[in-house]
C-alpha cells in the first residue's frame, strides 16, 4: 500500500471509529433546579389571570365567583332585613374598585402594572363597568330600605368622576360616598376604613353587611355583622 492510500484509509478509520468506552452510554441530564424555581413565572401568571377573568381555564371563572359571593350577600341581606324593626337603621357598606366597579380594562391595558397617573386618567373617564352581582345587591338593598355607604380608598379629588361613573352604571340614591381626605393619606386601608365605619355607626346606623375585594376592606373594628369578600387575584392592598 502506497503512502497516499495509507493516509486516506487511516483518516477514514479514525472518522468511523466508535467513541471511547463509557461515553456512548451517557444520556443527557439536567442539574436540579434552584429552590426558587417553584415560584411561578410572572408572564405565566399574567396569562392565567386573563384566562381566569375570561373563564377559559381550569383555574376557575372570575364572573362565576363574583356572582357566588354576591348571591351570598343578597341572601343574608334579605334574611337580616326580614328580622329588623321599622326604626332600625341598617347599613350596607360597599367598596368600589373591583367590588362595585371593574377596572379590568385599565389593568389589561397596563399589563397589570399599577401606575398612579394612568389609573387617575382611567378614573376620570368614568367608564368603569359595574360588577353585575353588586348591582343586583345594590338594588336589593334599596328595595329593602337598607342605606348604602360607598367606602373607597380613592382620593377625594376623584369624587366628581366617581359619582358620574356610579350614576352612569345605574347606582343612584346611596346614602354617602366616603373617600380619602388629605389628612388620611398616611393611613393604611385597614386603618382608614375601620375609622370610617366607626363614623357610620356613630350616626346611629348598624352595619349589617360589608362587601369588598380586599381583607383590609372588611377587617378591623368595628366589623359588620356579615362580611363578604370578593375574589381579587389582580392586586393586594394592606
Amino acid at each position: 500500500m502506497n503512502r497516499p492510500c495509507l493516509l486516506v484509509c487511516l483518516s477514514i478509520a479514525i472518522f468511523v471509529a466508535p467513541a471511547a468506552p463509557g461515553f456512548a452510554q451517557i444520556q443527557p441530564r439536567f442539574a436540579p433546579v434552584a429552590p426558587s424555581e417553584a415560584i411561578p413565572n410572572l408572564d405565566t401568571l399574567k396569562q392565567e389571570l386573563k384566562a381566569y377573568h375570561d373563564c377559559t381555564c381550569k383555574c376557575g371563572c372570575y364572573a362565576k365567583d363574583l356572582d357566588l359571593q354576591a348571591n351570598r350577600a343578597i341572601a343574608f341581606l334579605r334574611q337580616r332585613a326580614a328580622h329588623s324593626g321599622k326604626k332600625d337603621k341598617l347599613a350596607l357598606v360597599l367598596d368600589i374598585d373591583e367590588t362595585t366597579l371593574s377596572n379590568y380594562p385599565e389593568m389589561l391595558k397596563t399589563d397589570f402594572e399599577y401606575n398612579g397617573k394612568t389609573f387617575g386618567e382611567w378614573v376620570d373617564l368614568a367608564s368603569a363597568p359595574a360588577i353585575p352581582g353588586t348591582l343586583r345587591l345594590y338594588k336589593q338593598a334599596r328595595k329593602l330600605g337598607v342605606s348604602v355607604f360607598f367606602l373607597t380608598g380613592r382620593d377625594d379629588t376623584q369624587r366628581p368622576a366617581t359619582e358620574r361613573n356610579l350614576h352612569g352604571q345605574g347606582l343612584d340614591g346611596w346614602k354617602e360616598l366616603i373617600m380619602r381626605s388629605p389628612g388620611q393619606e398616611t393611613l393604611t386601608a385597614l386603618q382608614y376604613k375601620s375609622a370610617e365605619r366607626a363614623q357610620i355607626e356613630a350616626q346611629g346606623y348598624r352595619i349589617v353587611l360589608n362587601v369588598g375585594d380586599q381583607w383590609s376592606d372588611l377587617r378591623g373594628k368595628p366589623e359588620a355583622e356579615y362580611s363578604v369578600k370578593y375574589p381579587d387575584p389582580f392586586y393586594f392592598i394592606k
